[in-house]
């Protein structure tokens, strides 16, 4: 997802080591911790991913698929907001059977996006699971696509909050439920009784809103912003091995 690009300069901040920063998680021994997905949990925005993959399959019409890339052009332009383009990403889907875009976020997770999870991410989650964690996912990406890769971390569906629409008899529907991004990532959590959990992990300065709910905040692969942001707020930082050296953006990031 979009986010400004900063002029690089030398941020002091401390880098947390793999061992640090499982570390510094068990030792704020949290009772509920909540995840950013795209970025944070695996690498790359499997948000645009399945959307651009899904308009190759044609699971959308011409006109549809016509319509949605000019909206998203637009965005990538700054001239469509965040929250429109993570919305109307789902509502492309207004009208097909909900199975049908259950089974299609499961081959393409399955396909492209199983691979690039953070080993040290999914170990921590493991951890944290064993424990007796309330685990929860945070996501703009649409929640067919969540579901389905949070599900390899043992966080079910009901702990899923991401960009969704309305099913009516198994039909989706265009009528918006929730679009968790920026600020509306902590109002989604507050909204569930979550005003201040215990830990908050996110790579993205549209996660910044529920990392600063946190009583505990663990920026993980961060982008140029959220790394300016956390510096200013005294947090370190954890980069998996797989995302050293790599472009930290999240779609136009």
């Amino acid at each position: 997802m979009i986010e400004e690009r900063l002029t690089p300069t030398h941020i002091e901040i401390p880098q947390w080591t793999a061992q640090e920063f499982a570390r510094l998680v068990l030792e704020s021994n949290p009772k509920v911790a909540v995840f950013d997905c795209d970025g944070t949990l695996w690498a790359g925005d499997a948000g645009l991913g399945f959307m651009l993959w899904s308009l190759e399959q044609g699971l959308v019409s011409r006109s549809t698929s016509d319509w949605i890339d000019t909206r998203h052009r637009a965005y990538r332009q700054g001239h469509v907001s965040e929250l429109q383009i993570c919305g109307e990403m789902v509502q492309i889907y207004a009208g097909l059977r909900e199975q049908e875009l259950r089974a299609a976020a499961a081959t393409y997770f399955s396909e492209f996006v199983r691979a690039r999870i953070f080993p040290e991410l999914a170990a921590l989650v493991s951890t944290l699971r064993n424990a007796g964690v309330d685990l929860w996912a945070v996501s703009s990406t649409n929640k067919w696509v969540i579901a389905e890769g949070v599900r390899a971390f043992g966080i079910p569906e009901d702990r899923v909050l991401a960009a969704e629409v309305r099913v009516a008899d198994g039909i989706i529907t265009s009528e918006i439920v929730d679009v968790p991004t920026d600020e509306g990532k902590a109002a989604s959590l507050k909204r569930i009784g979550l005003s201040a959990p215990d830990a908050v992990f996110g790579n993205s300065i549209h996660d910044l809103a529920m990392l600063d709910i946190a009583r505990k905040a663990f920026p993980v692969n961060p982008s140029p912003a959220l790394l300016e942001a956390a510096a200013s707020r005294g947090w370190g930082y954890f980069r998996p091995s797989a995302a050293e050296g790599v472009d930290t953006g999240v779609g136009g990031e």
